[in-house]
């Protein structure tokens, strides 16, 4: 089964743009998420409908972040690209008249559920600026200063 990483990959966009003077455009976005810029458009969207982010069309345009990192949460970034499933696993559904499959799912289900609350609850403690903040840690701790920031795919 195929993990979901829009929500890294997303954190991981936003952090390099909170390091980049200007705008980042679909396209470099597109080479460090490893995805196409249609995808990259598409996942923005819903990061601009909610306030996070901008864009400017043209020659020195892109997308730029739109409020502090401090007010944005991962929880938030979530619920932004449409809150998708957080847990990989799921009930059997083969035999829903099944009396062992009904106990087994109900038993599952609030364990995925309770699972899921304590991971939202958590996200939603965890700011872009602590993020940030981490970040630079391990650059000053890896004897880097803040102006040798730079990545591969950006």
């Amino acid at each position: 089964m195929k993990r979901d990483s829009r929500l890294s990959n997303v954190l991981h966009a936003l952090l390099h743009m909170a390091e980049m003077d200007g705008p980042a455009t679909s396209d470099s976005l597109a080479q460090a998420m490893q995805t196409n810029p249609v995808v990259v458009r598409r996942l923005m969207a819903g990061l601009r409908y909610a306030g996070f982010v901008s864009s400017a069309k043209g020659h020195g345009g892109g997308w730029v972040l739109s409020c502090p990192l401090a007010d944005i949460t991962l929880r938030d970034i979530h619920e932004a690209l449409g809150a998708p499933t957080l847990l990989a696993v799921g009930n059997r559904v083969e035999s829903p008249g099944c009396v062992v499959e009904q106990a087994v799912n109900e038993a599952l289900s609030d364990a995925f559920e309770a699972a899921e609350q304590v991971l939202l609850t958590r996200l939603g403690e965890v700011t872009l600026a602590q993020l940030s903040a981490q970040f630079h840690e391990r650059m000053v701790a890896r004897g880097h200063a803040h102006k040798d920031f730079a990545h591969e795919h950006l």
